[in-house]
């Protein structure tokens, strides 16, 4: 059974309300003037709509009730190192890059337990998938999205719990208008225009504010022939290609990857030493990458009940003891890590899963406490 037939068997149906059949025509462009009738119709379908706010100056992703909750009149500044929020927006929502939260966290969770033990009886712990609807993902990260699928469900032995978690989900994008400045989509063909894996792609306009609605799965359409919309006008489909066009020209990086598989795999250089002295190994690189996904496992004991758990967890091939074998770590080094950690990105992904590892969202770069920026690290590199 292939990926899209895993994906769509037996996934949740969109309105299960009463008074709800779940039919409705299907939509073509359409532009809508707000996001709360959007807001509201998911909640009322048993969705939890998880979408960017403002926190501690931070654009992160949590669950809202209304619209209103949106980080509305807020723009980013990210490089090396570096992010900070600025007011200014106006009235835009989202008028910012990737956050440093991307869909990863729901469809694998940071902790998850895998199964529990009372005495001799063991409980697999299959727990339900929450539904929830991701409002605001950009192109990037439904490609790391993709990615992911292929890691988890490409092969022989698909994870059952990543499947239930993905077939759970509603895919809502947002066509990035304002790339920050460490992005390098373009580069990886990820973006900045969403055009696969969306249930449904919003575009931002201004003057007048406004949503221009596509849709990309049968849920889409449904949902969005709910809400009250017109259909969009030509002006409105060239505005919104003009903003993806805008947007691919403002890049903040680039990366060549031409032959960059083969250059990776086929040398040794000096680089490696380099960075590995400015690296501190700390695995935020790793942890906010959208498409990481090493794991190991811990097991727990309580000594009120007896029961006994294990528990799987995010890793990270920077922690030291990631590589160990017999006692001691086979990467040592910081500069054998940092290696190990970019050619497998950017040359044994492609081995093993047939696309690159990386989806050009920046993220390693902005959250990298030294400022470690992995388009120049390839850009050096012999």
């Amino acid at each position: 059974m292939g990926l899209s037939s895993l994906l769509s068997a037996r996934r949740p149906p969109y309105c299960e309300r009463e008074g709800r059949t779940g039919e409705g025509d299907a939509v073509d462009a359409v532009v809508i003037e707000t996001l709360e009738p959007l807001v509201a119709e998911l909640r009322a379908g048993g969705y939890a709509v998880v979408g960017p706010v403002v926190r501690e100056r931070v654009i992160r992703f949590e669950e809202i009730a209304s619209a209103d909750r949106l980080a509305r009149g807020w723009t980013d500044v990210q490089e090396p190192g570096r992010y900070r929020l600025t007011e200014g927006a106006g009235e835009m929502i989202f008028s910012f890059a990737a956050s440093p939260d991307s869909a990863k966290a729901y469809t694998q969770p940071p902790r998850q337990t895998l199964f529990r033990m009372r005495g001799e009886q063991i409980e697999e712990a299959e727990e339900d998938a929450p539904r929830v609807a991701l409002l605001g993902l950009r192109a990037c990260d439904l490609a790391a999205i993709a990615v992911q699928d292929r890691v988890f469900l490409g092969g022989r032995h698909p994870d059952p719990a990543y499947l239930r978690r993905r077939r759970a989900l509603l895919l809502i994008a947002v066509n990035c208008a304002v790339p920050g400045g460490t992005c390098f989509c373009v580069s990886m063909h990820t973006g900045p225009r969403a055009t696969t894996g969306f249930d449904l792609a919003l575009t931002e306009l201004a003057a007048p504010h406004r949503f221009v609605v596509e849709t990309g799965s049968e849920q889409g359409e449904r949902i969005a022939a709910a809400l009250p919309h017109r259909p969009a006008s030509g002006e409105d489909l060239a505005a919104s290609a003009e903003v993806s066009r805008n947007a691919a020209e403002h890049m903040g990086r680039h990366v060549e990857t031409e032959g960059i598989q083969e250059r990776l795999s086929a040398h040794d250089s000096p680089r490696w030493a380099q960075v590995g002295a400015r690296c501190l190994t700390c695995t935020n690189c790793t942890m906010v990458c959208p498409t990481c996904f090493c794991s190991t496992v811990e097991d727990a004991t309580s000594f009120t009940d007896g029961t006994a758990e294990r528990i799987e967890r995010w890793d990270s091939c920077f922690t030291l003891d990631f590589s160990e074998v017999n006692g001691a770590p086979v990467r040592g080094s910081n500069a054998g890590r940092y290696r190990q950690w970019l050619t497998h990105k950017f040359s044994t992904w492609i081995d093993q899963f047939g696309m690159s590892g990386c989806v050009g969202c920046g993220r390693c770069i902005t959250w990298c406490p030294v400022g470690i920026d992995v388009t120049e690290e390839l850009a050096n590199l012999p």
